[in-house]
């Protein structure tokens, strides 16, 4: 999709962010790579998200919740526009899943940048800073049970 169109990306169903790509500038494309998290071969669940305040993408820094994994994001126009997040909570058989082992990415020109998560986890955090020439930072986190 087109970054800065301000249309919201949101995971299906059950999925969690796991990665993003980003070639250009602001009008050029973005791709969102969603996951499912499987425990013992059975899905967790995700629950409903909940939207961050939007904040400039220029000097952007998100890191959700505790235990919480990305599950969307929407930009509108160019770096000095608006970036929201989604995040949402997991729970297997009842129980609550946590993370942990969060570590963060080297920086990355963002204009080129891609960004997968390791085996068995999920993307819980972004950084950029500046314009599509500036660098991209990501968040991730090991899938645990508390």
């Amino acid at each position: 999709m087109r970054e800065s169109a301000g249309i919201a990306v949101e995971c299906p169903a059950y999925q969690v962010l796991i990665g993003r790509a980003h070639s250009g500038d602001e009008n050029g494309n973005t791709t969102y790579y969603c996951g499912f998290i499987l425990i013992h071969g059975e899905l967790v669940h995700v629950s409903p998200p909940t939207w961050s305040a939007s904040q400039r993408e220029s000097n952007s820094f998100f890191a959700a919740a505790p235990h919480q994994a990305l599950v969307g994001r929407v930009h509108s126009g160019d770096e000095n526009g608006p970036t929201r997040y989604a995040t949402a909570s997991m729970t297997w058989q009842g129980r609550s899943v946590t993370l942990t082992s969060y570590r963060w990415t080297p920086g990355q020109r963002e204009s080129s940048s891609h960004s997968r998560a390791g085996a068995g986890e999920v993307m819980t955090g972004r950084q950029h800073n500046g314009d599509e020439n500036g660098q991209t930072f990501y968040q991730y986190a090991r899938v645990s049970l508390g």
